[in-house]
């Protein structure tokens, strides 16, 4: 998909959760709607969904996909990779991503995204695999941080 046409997609996906979520305060619905409406809209979405930290772990929560790692091994993986930079991490070919832990072997390409609450403290992350190679980019990665700042909106 083009930058622009999947720009356009992002933008409509933005506003149509915009309107959703403001039904309740509550993150974990917020975090529910948002995987679900992602998943199903998106290109290539294979894996859709939030770990958040709880007593120094990162613990699956929300998710739409197969059946996820319920614990992910402190500082591995894109996940921690993406707490520990505290920035979003695209990576294009997750077999070369060092560290990477392969909970569904079909994930080829993967998107992470810091999640903070309101007082900017990360507490978790937006993790997209696609089982396309190359799948994410700039573009997923200004519009999925737009869409995750929406849980604590």
């Amino acid at each position: 998909m083009d930058a622009n046409k999947k720009s356009r997609r992002y933008e409509r996906i933005y506003t149509q959760l915009s309107e959703l979520i403001t039904r309740t305060a509550n993150p974990g619905a917020r975090m529910a709607t948002l995987c679900a409406v992602l998943h199903h809209k998106m290109d290539g979405f294979f894996w859709t969904g939030f770990y958040c930290l709880a007593d120094g772990e990162l613990i699956v929560s929300n998710y739409q996909g197969p059946v996820a790692c319920q614990v992910l091994k402190k500082d591995t993986g894109v996940c921690w990779a993406a707490i520990n930079a505290k920035q979003t991490i695209v990576v294009p070919d997750v077999h070369r991503f060092p560290g990477h832990i392969a909970c569904d072997s079909r994930s080829n390409s993967e998107i992470v995204v810091p999640l903070t609450n309101n007082h900017g403290d990360i507490i978790g992350v937006l993790d997209v695999d696609s089982d396309k190679p190359s799948n994410f980019d700039e573009t997923d990665a200004l519009w999925l941080e737009k869409i995750t700042a929406l849980v604590y909106a």
